[in-house]
């Protein structure tokens, strides 16, 4: 994937890595490639809307008058978006490098979301040399930062020529696994371990997953396309609605799609008139004579 040009960081910070300081960017390192399903009302194809809407009101709540709350033994504590913003952690831009590991050490199963990290100045020397550490010593740097609200911890590394950020869960985030039916004693022959050893050798093979594709999203896609060919498709502005009581001063379910259309029906109306001018100004204007020849 190429990043440059195409994307937009979503973080500026820099790495701390003792009295080093690297200014980097921090991209989204993954995407999602399911193809995008709404919900509809399966008797006239309406879509759906969920409401953010208050129980003691009933009103629907605009998002900048929504704040976030905390519940503990029947009592509320509500939050406000400065009060969360004030919080030290949440205004920090650095990203510190607490220790190095081996990179063997790191628990798959902690991994969350990766970041790509791109050097953020006009000499990435910096950078460079932490990438070209953490490669010969083979190590992974364990760091704390924060992201969205939330103090975090992660694992920087490098993947081919960039540095990669990978979040990773606390360590009381990680369940235990105990099942009754693990801690029964199971008598493995030899013979039933050397013929599952066999079987797994006769599939073994380097990982590519390039050679794997998802065939529900292919399949899909064949149908959706097979179904367009048919003229199975409704017209997506009938599909659109508004609120009950818009016409009381409700808001409008989706504010973009209101705007996008209500900006297209703008458009399509001044060119109509600019037309209707035009044809009316040629109509008006005389014709010219034709000269007499001497």
């Amino acid at each position: 994937m190429l990043l440059t040009g195409c994307m937009r960081a979503i973080w500026k910070g820099s790495i701390a890595f003792g009295l080093v300081n690297v200014p980097v960017k921090l991209y989204s390192a993954t995407e999602d490639h399911d193809i995008g399903l709404h919900q509809v009302h399966n008797k006239d194809g309406g879509r759906i809307r969920y409401q953010r809407k208050c129980e003691i009101c009933s009103e629907v709540v605009a998002y900048e008058d929504i704040d976030k709350a905390y519940e503990e033994e029947g009592r509320t504590v509500v939050l406000t978006s400065a009060e969360l913003k004030s919080l030290p952690e949440e205004n920090s831009r650095e990203i510190e490098v607490v220790e190095f590991i081996p990179a063997e050490q790191l628990d798959p199963i902690m991994y969350e979301r990766s970041y790509f990290l791109e050097p953020d100045s006009k000499s990435p020397k910096a950078y460079m040399l932490l990438r070209q550490t953490l490669e010969d010593t083979d190590r992974i740097a364990i760091v704390q930062y924060a992201l969205r609200q939330k103090t975090r911890l992660g694992a920087l590394r490098v993947r081919g020529d960039v540095l990669l950020l990978q979040a990773l869960l606390w360590g009381d985030e990680v369940r235990e696994a105990k099942f009754p039916s693990l801690e029964t004693d199971i008598k493995i022959s030899d013979k039933e371990l050397e013929m599952s050893s066999a079987l797994v050798e006769s599939m073994a093979h380097d990982f590519d997953p390039d050679e794997y594709t998802d065939d529900y999203q292919a399949q899909l896609k064949t149908l959706i396309e097979a179904k367009l060919e048919k003229g199975e498709a409704l017209d997506t502005e009938a599909t659109f609605g508004v609120v009950e009581g818009e016409g009381e001063g409700g808001d409008v379910i989706d504010l973009m799609e209101a705007l996008k259309r209500s900006l297209d029906k703008k458009r399509g109306k001044e060119k109509a008139d600019d037309d209707a001018a035009a044809a009316s100004k040629t109509a008006s204007k005389p014709k010219a004579r034709a000269k007499k020849k001497a």
